[in-house]
């Protein structure tokens, strides 16, 4: 019986147990979240006040829930990272049944003051538990199934969110003016978060040194001076915010939709904004298993552009009340494909001894937008007096100006995004080895050269941005040269002489001190006969002084595939099948000073499977 392996000291085993129980613990607190809230907002429009009065006031109640999670986040995000994450769970889930407790009683007597100052009390309860939530999950989770826990931590928050919706419709309609059930039910949910919460495995602290910062915007600035230095994080942090946005600005279009256009009851209305809802939990579930067991931030375009042309058919057509939902819920699903690889983004980019504070400079531009929201409603509604529908172009337009400054930002999402749609429709790639890929740091990836999508392939193997040396010839091509630009590919070529290429080699060995991922093709062209070719030696160029390691890569399958050259040539015959089965390998890391001869072989044992 072959023996077991141990994980290396200091890391943790996969918790598959803890990740459920936080999973349920989210659950029960999105859905509590949202049933005080929408309570609270149906009793508001329950009053008979006018309709103006009502569009000012009923934002107020968004105000106040988004509040304090621009004051305390960040604070919470210094408690996920000075003490155990479970720690601070269980001690939020004490103070829970505390604010409940109270809350209970504003709903028994109508008092709408105490009813909006819980509002608050819970959002910061929330605020606080935020960073703490999202940053346990890579404690328990590894690194290549966090898209898929992003997934499925979505699809049970929008789900209890839904729930929490519908059940304050419905409770509004049983009871009326009198919630004091409604409280009840509060409190008790309350009690079984703490009891699941206690049943999650602690971990350490990830910084006992880290000091307070009573200056919350000051702490805010800091951290988002971090974010700025990786591009990537920034993209999500800016993209997360601005969802949020948005969705909190449909809201109060959806839920004022359906109250003068279809004239709704609440527990009808409280259906329709359901719909959206699902349709983002469903998004998010997908996106998790689309992503292939890495972070794909190629789907965010995808997203975007989706919620640009769903909001617009609202302003195009219109539905009438099932219309008017599946468009809700396909508007939803494209949130939830934009939600995942952003969250994925903003919880494994960061260094570990910071991932909470960036958790919760993220939270924080994220509730900045949903407050935000409350003031464009009221821009909208009563300074504008725009109608629902007008409202839904605007926020098409508003995604549209998101989608394009995002493709500023990060110009190769949208390669990514072209390479994932390859790669689902022509190609079926199986990746193996994608734990030997360096998750942080520099790396030289050395592969064998099939084919003229031997580059693509490789970028949709791994969520790690990869440069690429590209004989200059090509590196030109008029139809070539914005995505060489875009991606950051670095021309070569031996036939202008030793100084342009030693000049190349040198730009790749300071992209690899510099961080990144630089892929060589040793051989130096496309293999004409399917074998593997003689390794060159300008890679050892590369890793001169150097201390990143060189990561063997094989490319399997893809000889025979139309860009290959088999039988002479490279285009013009017709593909064997479609989709076409290749598989990426990736192998143990080799020391910077591995020779040629000992790449080629570790390639050669790669091919050989």
């Amino acid at each position: 019986m072959s023996e077991i392996q141990k994980p290396p000291t200091g890391v943790r085993p996969p918790d598959l147990r803890s990740f459920w129980l936080m999973f349920v613990v989210e659950f029960q607190n999105a859905f509590s979240d949202n049933l005080l809230r929408w309570i609270v907002t149906f009793s508001i429009i329950g009053i008979g006040m006018s309709q103006e009065k009502r569009d000012s006031l009923v934002p107020v109640v968004g105000a106040i829930f988004a509040l304090p999670f621009i004051l305390f986040s960040m604070a919470g995000g210094f408690f996920a990272d000075r003490f155990s994450k479970r720690n601070v769970a269980v001690v939020i889930k004490c103070v829970e049944i505390l604010i409940m407790s109270v809350a209970s009683i504003g709903l028994w007597t109508g008092n709408l003051p105490l009813m909006l100052v819980m509002i608050f009390l819970m959002s910061t309860h929330s605020a606080i538990f935020g960073p703490t939530k999202y940053g346990m999950l890579p404690e328990m989770l590894p690194e290549k199934k966090l898209s898929w826990g992003n997934g499925i931590f979505g699809l049970g928050t929008f789900s209890s969110t839904i729930l929490g919706m519908i059940a304050a419709g419905t409770l509004s309609d049983w009871f009326g003016k009198n919630q004091l059930v409604s409280g009840l039910i509060l409190v008790l949910l309350a009690f079984v978060g703490l009891s699941l919460a206690l049943q999650v495995r602690g971990a350490p602290s990830a910084d006992l040194q880290k000091k307070f910062q009573m200056n919350f915007f000051g702490d805010f600035i800091s951290q988002m001076k971090i974010v700025h230095k990786d591009r990537v994080l920034f993209f999500g942090t800016i993209g997360n915010a601005f969802l949020w946005f948005l969705g909190a600005l449909l809201q109060f279009v959806i839920l004022f939709y359906g109250k003068d256009i279809f004239h709704f009851d609440d527990r009808h209305s409280s259906y329709m904004q359901g719909t959206l809802l699902v349709g983002i939990g469903l998004g998010s579930l997908i996106a998790g298993f689309l992503s292939g067991g890495k972070i794909e931030y190629g789907l965010i375009p995808l997203g975007m552009t989706g919620l640009t042309v769903t909001a617009a058919l609202f302003f195009l057509f219109h539905f009438g009340a099932t219309g008017f939902a599946i468009n809700l819920a396909v508007l939803g699903f494209f949130g939830g494909i934009y939600n995942v690889p952003v969250n994925a983004i903003i919880q494994h980019h960061p260094d570990p001894d910071n991932k909470g504070k960036v958790i919760a400079a993220g939270a924080f531009l994220s509730w900045v937008g949903i407050l935000l929201a409350s003031g464009v409603y009221y821009l909208f509604s009563n300074v504008l007096h725009l109608k629902p529908p007008q409202m839904f172009l605007a926020g098409a337009i508003l995604s549209l100006v998101g989608t394009i400054y995002c493709l500023q930002l990060v110009p190769d999402s949208l390669v990514r995004l072209l390479l994932w749609m390859l790669t689902k429709s022509v190609y079926r790639i199986r990746v193996e080895g994608r734990d030997n890929i360096p998750e942080k740091g520099g790396a030289l990836f050395v592969c064998n050269h099939v084919s003229f999508v031997d580059a693509p392939l490789l970028m949709a193997s791994t969520d790690r941005k990869i440069r690429f040396l590209m004989h200059r010839a090509y590196y030109n091509l008029w139809w070539i040269k914005p995505f060489t630009k875009m991606l950051g590919l670095i021309p070569i070529a031996s036939d202008l002489g030793p100084r342009e290429l030693i000049e190349s080699l040198h730009v790749a060995a300071d992209a690899i001190r510099d961080g990144h991922v630089v892929c060589i093709f040793a051989e130096g062209k496309i293999t004409r006969t399917g074998e593997l070719g003689e390794f060159h030696r300008g890679f050892e160029r590369i890793m001169r002084g150097n201390d990143a390691s060189i990561v063997p890569v094989a490319l399997v399958g893809i000889w025979g595939s139309i860009f290959s050259f088999e039988n002479g040539k490279f285009f013009w015959k017709w593909p064997k099948k479609i989709p076409y089965h290749v598989t990426v390998r990736f192998g143990k890391n080799l020391p910077s000073t591995a020779t040629p001869q000992e790449v080629h072989q570790a390639v050669e044992i790669l091919l050989n499977g």
